[in-house]
């Protein structure tokens, strides 16, 4: 899968999140990191599978980049056609704890509410949104959590289905199946076989509902 990343940040060398989440899609030899400004053609939007617009929340919306970008590069036709059929994803980053954004918290809205304008942008180009990818206070965030991330946003880059728990451990076990030490591959066979258990178990529950159903 091939992914282009649109980064709408104004100040991408000065920003810890973004140099961490730069260092990640280095590892990605799928994923094109293109920082704005920039132009974008028809060409470059045909030849990606997946388009991300990366950017931090500057008073509960995307920076003037960003926007200037979509409206400059939706405003080509071809760029239009070029988008219908692919996949979009949003990672919001923001200094605020997640907990604030809820109705009646610090914020008072969801994420899913200031959000929301781009599952109207992915219905009107005909591709399909992705769960957005949200970065709270990167800056507070102990090395547990930073590796987290650093998965997550490899595997929001590449997997069709990221939320997806099959398609995390297919891809955990791909990883360590590469690495050339035996107690990876180990530990990749083991998730492997958990994961035919979990879709064995799934398959049983299916069959048990539909069953309940039709009685």
């Amino acid at each position: 899968m091939k992914t282009l990343i649109i980064v709408g940040h104004p100040d991408i060398d000065g920003s810890d999140t973004q140099q961490f989440l730069k260092a990640a899609a280095a590892e990605v030899p799928t994923a094109t990191w293109r920082p704005l400004p920039a132009t974008t053609g028809a060409a470059t939007l045909a030849a990606c599978d997946r388009l991300v617009l990366q950017f931090p929340l500057h008073w509960y919306q995307a920076p003037g980049l960003l926007t200037d970008w979509l409206t400059a590069t939706l405003a080509q036709p071809a760029a239009r056609t070029a988008l219908a059929g692919k996949s979009l994803g949003v990672v919001a980053t923001f200094g605020q704890s997640a907990s604030a954004f809820h109705p009646g918290a610090g914020v008072g809205v969801s994420l899913d509410a200031l959000l929301s304008p781009y599952q109207a942008l992915a219905t009107k180009l005909g591709m399909r949104l992705l769960p957005p990818l949200t970065v709270a206070q990167f800056a507070y965030a102990d090395e547990a959590a930073r590796r987290a991330l650093f998965v997550r946003y490899q595997q929001y880059l590449t997997l069709a289905d990221p939320a997806s728990i099959a398609q995390q451990a297919a891809w955990w076990a791909k990883r360590l199946n590469q690495q050339d030490q035996p107690a990876a591959a180990t530990l990749a066979t083991a998730l492997t076989a958990r994961q035919e258990r979990l879709a064995g178990l799934a398959a049983t529950l299916h069959t048990v509902e539909e069953g309940t159903t039709l009685g």
